[in-house]
């Protein structure tokens, strides 16, 4: 996400990256009708395609331990040795343990790697050691430690506090530290991540050097330190409201959220648990045991394997078939259509979708209680119009009691290979929960330059009512963010805008120098967010001048708070926060300017 971390080691003697300005600016079960779908057929429909079945084995790239299981850590050690920079391949794992103990682990976690507990509660499955993510690949800079994942899992760290040192698209979810979290590399190098939900860490939080972060639903035994942003929403043991100094943006309870559907087991058979929504949110869902919600047989879902094409899989969501993809690669040659109402397309281990042929990588239709959850969107070479689409276009039916949820669904454009997606997401169906999303125009790897991944817009929503928890949206040509719908709301943004603008006219949007990070419609009346912040880090014209990082229409209904821009070592500036509101930015100093409230 954001340094001349992105960019690779310089040698002795080149410009001074973006790592040193940083560093110098640091201091129980449901039948299917109650789900909304029919069972899967048990044999061949007449004249069509063989049914496929549902359940099946997890493949090979998701490896299963019990306490029993010789040799996990020379496993663990493996694995990392394959992944820890594999940052572009096409490695793919899950790590799942079973209920029970182990003694003596370090599991170090590379790109592409999730590990998770295949318990209904955390505390099933203990873990005394350490899950860690460093970033000694990358000479102690963690701004580029990304798509990795820990799930549902007790720690007893070795030396009493976990490392947990990661940039975006690295969730830490459902995980019980009985210790402290460092969220800094060793030597606190910089670090640009993160997301924490669901958790109890039962020491302090140290985020150290880590610029941003937002933690939500969880609680903590308390909280060092900020940089530049950080947002709590229903977090027990969150320090107090104080942006911008300390920068804390804290709200008492998050106003909707239903936590990630996840594996677990039910003696040897495998289910996939569905919590419940939740209003007015505080702490963690498994406080007091069993997690409230349902939960499904591994015999609703198909279990897909890299090569199944789209075809395949549309035809086991026909069939009222769930989808789990097991780690890899699926090209598509048309949108994955998920039309039923209550389906689940939970992929393990960064399950990746390409579209080929400039299609959408994955459809919605308008109905309740869709859950996307775990999946890696990767731009094809041929530009697709959209990316992912929730709902139609015009979709308008009213989904409050069981909406659509978007979890740790990530949106790459280049980096990997050439891409191109004009709008990444684009969100219809009213009262949608997104969830934690990075949605990346890349600004290193290959197939990268100003029009190479030409990628003008990040997410756009069109429908009413959506809530946003944990936003993070970088480097798009034009707009990152655009809001069209009524009543939307957003909880953290993390933003940056394109580093390679070749020039002003590049950016400029009519009249305005440079596209907001996000914008709000002028046609909107009613909207509230909570801790934005963008920066701006134009090396390749460090003159340009970004007149704000948020536009919106200045009304009574419309209304933010804990507001930030930021210059990084002054490559390029900004001359307002929002509208016309907000000193500018200034200097090479990566300061950053705040509004605390608008209007």
């Amino acid at each position: 996400m954001t340094p001349a971390s992105k960019e690779s080691p310089t040698p002795e003697g080149a410009a001074v990256g973006r790592r040193t300005v940083l560093g110098a600016a640091a201091a129980a079960a449901a039948a299917p009708a109650l789900l909304g779908r029919t069972p899967a057929a048990a044999a061949p429909a007449r004249n069509g395609p063989r049914a496929l079945p549902g359940g099946g084995d997890l493949g090979p790239n998701v490896l299963v331990f019990d306490p029993s299981t010789p040799g996990i850590q020379a496993k663990l050690d493996e694995v990392f040795a394959k992944q820890e920079k594999a940052q572009f391949d096409a490695g793919r794992y899950a790590l799942l343990f079973k209920p029970g103990t182990y003694h003596g682990l370090n599991a170090q976690l590379g790109f592409y790697t999730s590990i998770a507990g295949l318990g209904l509660s955390p505390d099933d499955t203990t873990i005394n050691g350490d899950v860690t993510v460093d970033a000694g690949w990358f000479d102690g800079n963690a701004t580029q430690n990304f798509w990795r994942s820990a799930e549902n899992l007790a720690l007893v760290p070795v030396n009493g506090t976990n490392r947990w040192a990661v940039a975006q698209a690295a969730p830490f979810r459902r995980m019980h530290v009985r210790g402290g979290l460092n969220l800094a590399p060793a030597g606190d190098g910089w670090a640009s991540g993160g997301y924490l939900a669901d958790c109890r860490i039962d020491g302090t939080v140290e985020p150290r050097s880590q610029q941003q972060w937002y933690s939500r639903d969880s609680a903590v035994g308390g909280w060092s330190n900020g940089v530049w942003n950080m947002v709590f929403s229903g977090v027990e043991g969150a320090p107090a409201q104080t942006f911008p100094n300390p920068p804390y943006t804290v709200l008492d309870t998050t106003p909707l959220s239903r936590e990630k559907p996840f594996l677990h087991l039910d003696g040897d058979a495998y289910r996939v648990f569905l919590p419940e929504l939740r209003t007015n949110a505080r702490g963690v869902t498994w406080g007091n045991g069993t997690p409230r919600g349902t939960s499904l047989p591994l015999s609703q879902f198909y279990v897909a394997k890299p090569g199944d094409s789209a075809a395949t899989l549309n035809q086991a969501l026909a069939q009222g078939l769930h989808l789990l993809l097991t780690p890899g690669i699926y090209h598509l040659g048309e949108p994955i259509d998920v039309t039923a109402a209550n389906t689940v397309v939970l992929g393990l281990g960064y399950a990746t979708l390409i579209p080929d042929n400039g299609v959408t990588a994955l459809k919605t239709a308008d109905v309740d209680g869709i859950r996307l959850a775990g999946l890696l969107i990767d731009a094809g070479p041929t530009n697709s119009r959209t990316l992912l689409e929730i709902g139609p276009d015009g979709a308008s039916a009213d989904h409050a009691g069981n909406p659509t949820t978007v979890q740790d669904v990530f949106v790459r454009i280049g980096g990997a290979g050439p891409g191109k997606a004009t709008t990444s997401i684009v969100v219809n169906s009213r009262h949608t929960l997104v969830d934690h999303t990075w949605v990346w125009r890349a600004d290193h790897g290959a197939g990268v330059g100003w029009e190479t991944n030409r990628a003008d817009y990040g997410i756009r929503v069109n429908g009413d009512d959506v809530l946003a928890t944990g936003l993070f949206v970088e480097h798009f040509n034009k707009y990152d963010v655009q809001w069209y719908g009524q009543r939307g709301r957003t909880v953290f943004l993390q933003n940056e805008k394109a580093y390679d603008a070749p020039n002003q006219a590049a950016v400029q949007n009519g009249d305005v120098k440079g596209y907001a990070a996000y914008k709000v419609a002028d046609s909107v009346t009613s909207h509230e967010a909570w801790g934005l912040g963008s920066y701006c880090f134009y090396n390749v014209d460090p003159s340009i001048v970004q007149h704000h990082g948020f536009a919106a229409p200045n009304v009574p209904g419309v209304t933010f708070h804990d507001l930030l821009v930021v210059s990084l070592g002054g490559k390029g500036q900004f001359e307002r926060v929002i509208n016309d509101t907000g000193a500018p930015t200034s200097g090479s100093s990566t300061v950053p300017s705040t509004v605390v409230a608008y209007p």
